[in-house]
């Protein structure tokens, strides 16, 4: 089973990097592959936490063998919930590498797009409607692909980060409480901390 993220940002943002590191954390760096990596010192970057390639995920065929059917991609929009029974049934679980807009820009769709375009089959799956960061919907789908149902997982839709006494950020998405704990990256929090203006 392996989890592609298909990096759809213009660069690499540092946040971007902080929560690619946090996905390579929950799934293991041999579980993770980046596709869309222009750049080389992005690459260098990120094989420190998983096999990158440049190229876009519909265009790796050669190299990573795709079987029929074989690819499930992770979608608000599809309308079908990712069960735990999918593990038998998809090898690729992708997912777009993006910072997430309010309202979203839908930019997964061009990985579908370019899917059909290639005549790739595949099938959509959701995990709820509302938009997770990437790192947080990776986390949703390995607990449910180990046994967890969609609706056994708690949520919190806004997340508010204290920054000092007197400043918070607001971050309007998705996130997971497991185990009372919210599933975000400490190195997030301490960016959050460290940047100048938001």
């Amino acid at each position: 089973m392996e989890y592609i993220i298909e990096h759809l940002e213009p660069e690499l943002f540092e946040w971007c990097l902080i929560e690619y590191g946090h996905i390579s954390e929950i799934v293991g760096k041999e579980n993770l592959i980046f596709t869309n990596i222009k750049n080389k010192t992005d690459s260098s970057k990120l094989k420190k936490l998983g096999n990158v390639f440049s190229e876009i995920f519909s265009n790796l065929n050669g190299k990573l063998n795709f079987h029929k059917n074989k690819i499930c991609v992770l979608s608000q929009y599809g309308t079908r919930t990712l069960k735990t029974n999918d593990k038998n049934k998809f090898e690729y679980f992708v997912f777009g590498g993006i910072l997430g807009d309010k309202p979203a820009k839908r930019r997964t769709e061009d990985i579908i797009k370019e899917l059909k375009q290639n005549k790739i089959k595949f099938e959509e799956r959701n995990l709820g409607s509302a938009q997770m960061p990437t790192d947080n919907a990776v986390y949703a789908s390995k607990k449910i692909l180990d046994g967890a149902k969609l609706n056994e997982l708690k949520f919190i839709d806004e997340v508010e980060v204290q920054i000092n006494e007197n400043e918070s950020v607001h971050l309007p998405f998705r996130y997971i409480i497991d185990n009372n704990n919210l599933v975000i990256s400490e190195k997030l929090v301490e960016h959050l901390r460290k940047r100048k203006e938001f």
